[in-house]
């Protein structure tokens, strides 16, 4: 019995030791076979195939990402490419900012460029507006509270509207022009025009040191009045537009306006010089009893401001009117005439030569209209005007009204004409396209 429990403990014995040996051989020489199942392998984990490190498990999807990954690649390609060509196809702009310092600004802003204004109320402390015309980008900023040091500049090219018409706006616009200067020094801007309201006998030395032909910083002036220094190099004729400072509107008629019978012949408002040739204007409609068929008005001194009253009388009579009779003040060129062209009527003009410098050869007064044609009636002597009056009387309605839309025509393409000379000449000088 001793002998056969013996003989069982040593065949357990030999059973352990040949287990065990039997997994030694398998932990130590063996190859481990790896099934190949499909799993999903998280990227960044260290993979085991064959007793290979780092090698990723077989993806059967491997070919089809592959193809995806290509096509998407090949799309953006595609697309990135489209957006360069377009990109270098793509007109480029340019940013300038119009500050307005005097009233004529508006109608650059408003009348020429047709820009917008923000906000509408005329009373308003700043405005501002936006708009493109050509390949530049304008940006305009008027109203008392634009002063020195408070326009925030997103562009080195600014045009600065001044007035230089009499004294007291020289000093503020000498103000304005040395902070630009400043501007340029600190290489804040690099590319200054100069619109100028000039004197009405056209007075401008006050200018000259600041433009850059004498030395200064100014590329461009846009100069009102027959200057004798306009040579459509660097120096401009600019129109001097209707009285914005009035708050002349911006005026759109109705096709009825257009086509109505006007019950006035002509009208004149306005204030009466002594020893003027309105004195005459107004002699030779009471000589020969015009005065019914005139639309008149005088006050004997001028006033700066109108009221609401008298600037809707004013407005009313260009609108009744067939003809706007616009006698010379101390310049030839006054807001009247452009008015007139505003409201469709046809504007009588004394054409006769001013007291002061404001000539160049026979082209002058009022050089810039009638190089674009104005559709105008000019007289040398208001003695001229009986006949003119008898010459209406004569027409017929639709005469009157083709005139009238010619008149309107006129006016809007020399609108236009401005609005692109300004532009090409800016374009031209201070970004050199041609």
């Amino acid at each position: 019995m001793r002998f056969l429990r013996r003989k069982i403990a040593i065949v357990i014995v030999l059973a352990y030791v040949i287990f065990s040996l039997y997994a030694a051989y398998n932990v130590f020489f063996n190859k481990r076979v790896i099934s190949r199942v499909h799993r999903v392998v998280k990227k960044g984990s260290a993979i085991i195939d064959n007793g290979k490190a780092g090698e990723e498990e077989w993806n059967p999807w491997e070919e089809d990402e592959r193809a995806y990954s290509l096509s998407l690649q090949k799309r953006r390609d595609t697309f990135r490419s489209y957006q360069d060509h377009a990109a270098k196809n793509r007109p480029k702009t340019y940013k300038v900012q119009v500050w307005g310092k005097a009233a004529i600004g508006l109608y650059l802003w408003e009348h020429i460029l047709e820009g917008p204004l923000n906000p509408p109320d005329k009373s308003s402390q700043w405005r501002e507006g936006e708009i493109q015309s050509g390949k530049i980008n304008f940006s305009f900023y008027t109203g008392p509270a634009v002063v020195q040091g408070h326009v925030s500049l997103d562009t080195d090219s600014v045009v600065l509207v001044l007035n230089g018409r009499e004294q007291q706006k020289i000093s503020y616009s000498i103000q304005w022009l040395q902070h630009v200067q400043g501007l340029v020094q600190m290489r804040s801007v690099s590319r200054v025009a100069v619109v100028l309201l000039g004197n009405e006998q056209c007075n401008n030395d006050w200018i000259s040191p600041y433009l850059k032909r004498h030395g200064g910083f100014v590329d461009l002036l846009f100069l009102v009045y027959d200057s004798p220094w306009v040579n459509d190099k660097d120096i401009f004729q600019w129109p001097l537009g209707v009285a914005t400072y009035r708050h002349f509107p911006v005026v759109t008629l109705s096709g009825q306006m257009l086509k109505t019978a006007r019950p006035y012949l002509c009208n004149f408002l306005g204030t009466m010089y002594k020893n003027s040739s309105r004195e005459t204007l107004m002699g030779v409609l009471q000589q020969n009893g015009m005065e019914k068929d005139c639309l008149m008005h005088v006050r004997e001194k001028w006033l700066p401001q109108e009221t609401a009253d008298t600037s809707r009388q004013y407005q009313m009579a260009l609108a009744q009117s067939d003809l706007t009779l616009c006698p010379v003040g101390v310049n030839t060129e006054c807001y009247r005439i452009y008015e007139a062209c505003a409201y469709g009527s046809v504007p009588v003009v004394e054409d006769v030569l001013t007291p002061g410098a404001c000539a160049v050869g026979n082209r002058s007064p009022l050089r810039l209209l009638k190089d674009a044609g104005a559709p105008f009636i000019f007289l040398k002597d208001w003695r001229e005007l009986p006949a003119i009056l008898e010459r209406e009387r004569g027409m017929s309605q639709k005469e009157k009204t083709e005139r009238r839309m010619r008149l309107l025509e006129w006016y809007s393409g020399f609108r236009q004409q401005i609005k692109d000379k300004f532009t090409e000449v800016l374009e031209d000088v201070f970004f050199k396209i041609t």
